[in-house]
């Protein structure tokens, strides 16, 4: 059983071992592994701090910063820290429950304030998600949808991707009939360089299951998310 830092370990409430899925990180390497999680849903990071650092320090020098002033001798090593804990997504243990009031209505998690690090131009774009899902036998405690957001957008992408996966990951995990992820994000590679356009947001969408194929349930969600 993995560790849930929200509390107690899950007990009587707990999924199979091949259903309820966590991740743990070696925080002194920064080092990421999942347990039970599809290799291919999430890579497994490994951060060589030292690299990190010495890589710094050799962009700042080529940019012509003088690391021998005291206000930049060290700018590496935060730079590498900042990087590392950027990337580095915090362990939680998927906890779900039974559906026993058999709820049959949308679950929504608006405005889930989020921030990622865009892999074309290494820039933050940053912004909130809305997430929902369509409850079958299981439910899925309130927490965990932001952490699941929290889970894929602490890595280097791409906002289509990270909408995506946030979808796949509770389609996967709670075999619910609909999901639906929205995401509102603005990109600093596009509003301080570029055409610099400050203030801009791209919306990108994932609808799976009744969420897209049932109109009503459809225009709710998106209603919901308003």
């Amino acid at each position: 059983m993995c560790p849930n830092p929200d509390g107690a370990n899950v007990g009587k409430n707990k999924r199979p071992a091949d259903a309820n899925r966590c991740m743990t990180i070696d925080t002194a390497g920064a080092a990421l592994s999942l347990v039970g999680f599809p290799s291919a849903a999430l890579g497994t990071r490994s951060i060589d701090r030292n690299a990190v650092e010495q890589a710094a320090r050799d962009l700042l020098a080529a940019l012509g910063a003088d690391l021998t002033d005291a206000s930049l001798r060290d700018t590496p090593r935060r730079m590498a820290a900042a990087y590392a804990e950027l990337l580095t997504p915090q362990p939680f243990e998927a906890t779900t429950f039974p559906n026993d009031e058999g709820y049959d209505e949308l679950v929504v998690a608006r405005s889930i304030s989020f921030h990622s690090l865009c892999e074309h131009h290494l820039l933050p774009f940053f912004g909130v998600a809305h997430v929902g899902y369509l409850p079958g036998e299981r439910i899925l405690g309130l927490s965990k949808l932001a952490r699941v957001v929290d889970l894929f957008a602490r890595d280097l992408q791409v906002q289509e991707r990270l909408t995506k996966q946030i979808a796949n990951w509770l389609e996967e995990h709670l075999q619910p009939k609909g999901v639906g992820v929205v995401l509102e994000a603005e990109h600093l590679c596009m509003s301080l360089r570029g055409v610099q356009k400050t203030g801009s947001k791209t919306v990108t969408s994932a609808l799976h299951g009744l969420v897209r194929e049932d109109q009503r349930t459809r225009q709710e969600f998106l209603q919901l998310t308003r």
